[in-house]
Protein backbone atom coordinates (compact mmCIF):
# COMPACT_ATOMS: atom_id res chain seq x y z
CA UNK A 1 0.00 0.00 0.00
CA UNK A 2 1.25 3.27 -1.02
CA UNK A 3 1.48 6.65 1.13
CA UNK A 4 -1.38 8.00 0.15
CA UNK A 5 -3.35 5.08 0.45
CA UNK A 6 -2.15 4.80 3.94
CA UNK A 7 -3.42 8.38 4.31
CA UNK A 8 -6.68 7.71 2.41
CA UNK A 9 -7.22 4.96 5.20
CA UNK A 10 -6.57 7.72 8.17
CA UNK A 11 -8.91 10.41 6.49
CA UNK A 12 -11.56 8.65 4.65
CA UNK A 13 -11.78 5.03 6.22
CA UNK A 14 -15.06 3.97 4.76
CA UNK A 15 -13.57 5.09 0.85
CA UNK A 16 -11.24 3.01 1.35
CA UNK A 17 -13.29 -0.27 3.17
CA UNK A 18 -15.68 0.61 0.18
CA UNK A 19 -12.44 -0.06 -2.78
CA UNK A 20 -11.29 -3.09 -0.39
CA UNK A 21 -14.13 -4.84 -0.77
CA UNK A 22 -13.78 -5.36 -4.04
CA UNK A 23 -10.75 -6.58 -3.79
CA UNK A 24 -12.38 -9.41 -1.50
CA UNK A 25 -15.23 -10.13 -4.33
CA UNK A 26 -12.76 -10.05 -7.58
CA UNK A 27 -9.28 -11.13 -6.22
CA UNK A 28 -5.80 -8.56 -5.61
CA UNK A 29 -5.54 -7.98 -8.74
CA UNK A 30 -8.63 -6.11 -9.27
CA UNK A 31 -8.91 -5.34 -5.85
CA UNK A 32 -5.66 -3.37 -5.94
CA UNK A 33 -6.85 -1.40 -9.13
CA UNK A 34 -10.12 -0.65 -7.34
CA UNK A 35 -8.25 1.00 -4.42
CA UNK A 36 -5.97 2.91 -6.69
CA UNK A 37 -8.83 4.49 -8.63
CA UNK A 38 -10.66 5.35 -5.29
CA UNK A 39 -7.38 6.85 -3.94
CA UNK A 40 -6.86 8.63 -7.69
CA UNK A 41 -10.57 10.13 -6.93
CA UNK A 42 -9.76 11.41 -3.46
CA UNK A 43 -7.15 12.84 -4.68
CA UNK A 44 -8.76 14.37 -7.39
CA UNK A 45 -11.49 15.99 -5.06
CA UNK A 46 -8.91 16.75 -2.52
CA UNK A 47 -7.07 19.21 -5.03
CA UNK A 48 -10.16 20.59 -5.88
CA UNK A 49 -11.87 21.24 -2.23
CA UNK A 50 -8.96 20.89 0.12
CA UNK A 51 -9.53 20.84 3.87
CA UNK A 52 -13.36 21.44 2.78
CA UNK A 53 -13.55 18.08 1.87
CA UNK A 54 -16.03 16.21 3.52
CA UNK A 55 -15.21 12.30 5.08
CA UNK A 56 -17.54 10.32 3.28
CA UNK A 57 -19.92 7.16 5.40
CA UNK A 58 -20.97 4.06 4.60
CA UNK A 59 -24.18 5.52 4.46
CA UNK A 60 -23.11 8.14 1.71
CA UNK A 61 -21.48 5.51 -0.20
CA UNK A 62 -24.85 3.15 -0.45
CA UNK A 63 -26.65 6.17 -1.53
CA UNK A 64 -24.77 6.68 -4.20
CA UNK A 65 -24.67 3.96 -5.17
CA UNK A 66 -28.37 3.47 -5.45
CA UNK A 67 -27.96 6.61 -7.42
CA UNK A 68 -25.38 5.58 -9.86
CA UNK A 69 -27.04 2.37 -11.04
CA UNK A 70 -30.31 3.98 -10.95
CA UNK A 71 -28.75 6.64 -13.80
CA UNK A 72 -27.04 3.66 -15.61
CA UNK A 73 -30.10 2.09 -15.86
CA UNK A 74 -31.75 4.86 -17.32
CA UNK A 75 -28.95 5.26 -19.40
CA UNK A 76 -28.65 1.94 -20.44
CA UNK A 77 -32.09 1.88 -22.60
CA UNK A 78 -30.11 4.53 -25.12
CA UNK A 79 -27.54 1.44 -25.85
CA UNK A 80 -24.89 2.41 -23.06
CA UNK A 81 -24.16 -1.07 -22.92
CA UNK A 82 -22.17 -0.86 -26.41
CA UNK A 83 -20.07 1.28 -25.29
CA UNK A 84 -16.17 1.29 -24.34
CA UNK A 85 -16.12 0.38 -20.75
CA UNK A 86 -14.84 3.89 -19.66
CA UNK A 87 -17.62 5.68 -22.08
CA UNK A 88 -20.61 4.04 -20.29
CA UNK A 89 -21.59 6.73 -17.82
CA UNK A 90 -24.92 8.30 -17.61
CA UNK A 91 -24.71 11.38 -18.84
CA UNK A 92 -26.45 12.92 -15.27
CA UNK A 93 -23.29 11.84 -13.59
CA UNK A 94 -20.97 13.43 -16.31
CA UNK A 95 -22.97 16.83 -15.59
CA UNK A 96 -21.98 17.06 -12.66
CA UNK A 97 -18.21 16.67 -12.48
CA UNK A 98 -17.15 16.59 -16.46
CA UNK A 99 -13.63 17.30 -15.19
CA UNK A 100 -13.29 14.48 -13.10
CA UNK A 101 -15.33 11.84 -15.72
CA UNK A 102 -12.61 13.28 -18.48
CA UNK A 103 -9.86 12.65 -16.66
CA UNK A 104 -11.09 8.89 -15.43
CA UNK A 105 -12.00 8.57 -18.96
CA UNK A 106 -8.55 9.40 -20.58
CA UNK A 107 -6.53 7.07 -17.21
CA UNK A 108 -8.64 3.98 -17.77
CA UNK A 109 -8.59 4.13 -21.66
CA UNK A 110 -4.59 4.58 -21.27
CA UNK A 111 -4.44 1.69 -18.52
CA UNK A 112 -6.54 -0.55 -20.98
CA UNK A 113 -4.42 0.51 -24.00
CA UNK A 114 -1.43 0.15 -22.68
CA UNK A 115 -2.67 -3.66 -21.73
CA UNK A 116 -1.51 -2.20 -17.53
CA UNK A 117 -5.17 -3.42 -16.65
CA UNK A 118 -7.75 -5.83 -19.24
CA UNK A 119 -10.88 -4.73 -20.25
CA UNK A 120 -12.54 -6.97 -17.84
CA UNK A 121 -10.77 -5.35 -14.78
CA UNK A 122 -12.12 -2.02 -15.99
CA UNK A 123 -15.31 -3.50 -16.13
CA UNK A 124 -15.18 -4.31 -12.75
CA UNK A 125 -13.75 -1.12 -11.26
CA UNK A 126 -15.53 1.63 -13.06
CA UNK A 127 -19.11 1.27 -11.54
CA UNK A 128 -17.15 1.50 -7.84
CA UNK A 129 -15.01 4.40 -8.99
CA UNK A 130 -18.48 6.64 -10.06
CA UNK A 131 -19.96 5.51 -6.80
CA UNK A 132 -17.10 7.26 -4.85
CA UNK A 133 -17.06 10.39 -7.49
CA UNK A 134 -21.46 10.65 -7.38
CA UNK A 135 -20.14 10.81 -3.07
CA UNK A 136 -18.03 12.78 -3.03
CA UNK A 137 -19.94 15.32 -5.22
CA UNK A 138 -23.20 14.25 -3.50
CA UNK A 139 -21.35 15.42 0.21
CA UNK A 140 -19.53 18.70 -1.53
CA UNK A 141 -23.34 19.81 -2.51
CA UNK A 142 -25.18 19.11 0.38
CA UNK A 143 -27.47 16.56 -1.14
CA UNK A 144 -25.87 13.80 0.94
CA UNK A 145 -23.40 15.00 3.53
CA UNK A 146 -20.36 13.49 4.65
CA UNK A 147 -18.87 13.29 8.33
CA UNK A 148 -17.27 17.43 8.14
CA UNK A 149 -13.58 16.97 9.40
CA UNK A 150 -13.05 20.20 11.02
CA UNK A 151 -10.79 21.36 13.76
CA UNK A 152 -10.43 19.73 17.13
CA UNK A 153 -11.76 22.53 19.59
CA UNK A 154 -10.54 21.70 23.41
CA UNK A 155 -13.51 22.89 25.25
CA UNK A 156 -11.48 23.90 28.26
CA UNK A 157 -8.45 26.53 27.84
CA UNK A 158 -5.02 24.65 27.18
CA UNK A 159 -2.86 24.82 30.26
CA UNK A 160 0.44 26.58 30.30
CA UNK A 161 3.39 25.45 31.25
CA UNK A 162 3.42 28.44 34.24
CA UNK A 163 0.14 28.22 34.77
CA UNK A 164 -1.28 26.99 38.07
CA UNK A 165 -1.88 23.41 37.97
CA UNK A 166 -5.67 22.38 37.17
CA UNK A 167 -5.02 19.46 39.63
CA UNK A 168 -5.17 21.58 42.62
CA UNK A 169 -1.72 21.74 44.33
CA UNK A 170 -1.22 25.51 43.84
CA UNK A 171 2.24 24.36 41.93
CA UNK A 172 2.89 25.10 38.77
CA UNK A 173 1.91 22.70 36.04
CA UNK A 174 5.10 22.13 34.73
CA UNK A 175 6.57 21.18 38.39
CA UNK A 176 2.94 18.61 39.08
CA UNK A 177 0.97 17.55 36.50
CA UNK A 178 3.64 18.49 33.18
Amino acid sequence: MNKLARRLGKEQPALLQFAAATKEQHGETVGEAAVFYGTLVWAMFQTQFGKKLHRLTTANLDASREVVAGERGKADVGGMGQKPVPEQVAPALVERQPHVYAKLVELITEDIAEEAMAEATAAVIFEPTQVIVEAFDAAMAGRRPGQHIGPVVREEPKVGRNDPCPCGSGKKFKRCCG
